[in-house]
């Protein structure tokens, strides 16, 4: 594989990365929620699910998921599932109001959890590696490029949700106030459960 080709894939998942959906959403609310390390916990969630779906194509078990129709219709409403179960979540905490400050390793594992659990189950990653990866190979490309490429891109994301976690850490103490918090949490609520119907409504 050529440099010009490992630049374009570069620039091409970078482009990806930089599209929110539901994973963006569920970083800002676990750094709103429990401050910068459970939102770095969280990106680093995100990006561990990007490395499993990434080597699970390279190893040829995206195929089989993404052509198995059951398989594939189970992680798709399971990943619907759980975005709904995140916006409820959400918009019961803008109903309450009531925000503890987060202290020490709090909501940690939480966050890595969540920030896993919102990438695993969206099959549309999978699609993303086995519809995308042939494009800048051949037929002939070693395993440790294929390898390369997937972790690749896992790395663009984990560097971009990190700069995203420092930047909401910065103004946090702004978008920590109460009214201003209660209205975040109500507009994330929303664009999860958009991004759960707009998964719904795809064709597999």
């Amino acid at each position: 594989m050529s440099w010009s080709a490992y630049l374009s894939f570069v620039a091409f998942a970078a482009l990806l990365v930089l599209v929110p959906g539901a994973d963006f959403t569920v970083i800002v609310k676990n750094t709103l929620a429990g401050g910068a390390r459970r939102g770095r916990w969280s990106a680093a969630g995100v990006a561990s699910s990007n490395a499993v779906q990434g080597l699970a194509a390279v190893a040829g078990l995206g195929a089989l998921v993404v052509h198995y129709q059951p398989l594939f219709q189970a992680i798709k409403w399971a990943g619907i599932g759980y975005l709904v179960f995140l916006a409820v979540q959400a918009f019961r905490s803008a109903i309450s109001g009531r925000y503890a400050e987060p202290t020490g390793k709090a909501g940690s594992g939480a966050g890595f959890q969540q920030g896993f659990l919102s990438n695993i189950t969206n099959p549309k990653v999978l699609v993303f590696y086995l519809a995308v990866l042939p494009q800048f190979i051949g037929t002939d490309t070693p395993v440790a490029v294929l390898l390369g490429l997937a972790l690749t891109h896992a790395t663009l994301s984990l560097t971009y949700l990190q700069i995203v976690v420092t930047g909401l850490h910065r103004v946090r103490r702004v978008l920590s106030r109460r009214r201003v918090r209660r209205a975040l949490d109500a507009a994330t609520g929303t664009l999860l459960l958009g991004f759960g119907a707009r998964l719904a409504a795809e064709s597999a």
